[in-house]
């Protein structure tokens, strides 16, 4: 199981347990809160990095991905997320996020980042035993920028191998975060086609 993505499995697993369904009253707003506003462009499936069977996205749907690294950092109210699924253990997420201003934009992208470059060291507490190794993968030139991010695990006590990329960055005063797992190594595969995500990301926002 990825451990980067257990939390949002949960998540979603319970909520489905306690949700009630909405009239036809309450659910037109639930709908047009399906995405920021000012409204701004998901990722598709197909602009995923390639995996070895087919990208499944679903639905955008409000709030923020939940994510060990930065799932409580990203504000719920402004903020609208897809998810996306293959077959054979890989799954990546998007949240996006409208902040008031180009200055607050700015300083959520730091706070995310401050988040990924200690997300290695919360895991290790949480799963004592852990190995690992986190890098900066660097800045990609779009718009103000998109920047990427590599954590490459190991837990000596079950074998099992976790790889997870993200990448953070803004248009205006438009965030976009989006993160990808799957079982097993980083290979420079993974990462050349996940850099391509991230560009994507940031350049199709507006």
């Amino acid at each position: 199981m990825n451990r980067f993505h257990t939390a949002a499995a949960v998540t979603a697993a319970t909520a489905a347990l306690i949700l009630t369904p909405l009239s036809a009253a309450t659910a037109a707003p639930a709908e047009a809160a399906a995405e920021p506003r000012p409204k701004a462009k998901f990722l598709a499936a197909k602009e995923l990095p390639t995996a070895r069977t087919p990208w499944t996205a679903e639905k955008v749907k409000p709030g923020r991905a939940e994510d060990f690294c930065v799932g409580t950092i990203l504000p719920k109210s402004s903020s609208g997320h897809r998810a996306f699924h293959t077959e054979m253990d890989t799954s990546a997420r998007q949240t996006i996020t409208v902040a008031a201003s180009d200055a607050k934009a700015g300083a959520l992208v730091a706070k995310v980042r401050k988040a990924l470059d200690g997300c290695l060291a919360e895991l290790k507490k949480e799963y004592p035993g852990l190995k690992g190794k986190s890098e900066y993968e660097g800045k990609i030139a779009v718009e103000e920028g998109a920047h990427v991010y590599s954590i490459d695990t190991a837990d000596p006590r079950t074998g099992a191998d976790d790889v997870a990329l993200y990448s953070v960055g803004r248009d205006g005063r438009t965030v976009t975060v989006v993160s990808w797992g799957q079982l097993g190594d980083l290979k420079k595969s993974h990462l050349k086609g996940f850099q391509k995500t991230a560009r994507t990301s940031v350049a199709k926002l507006y």
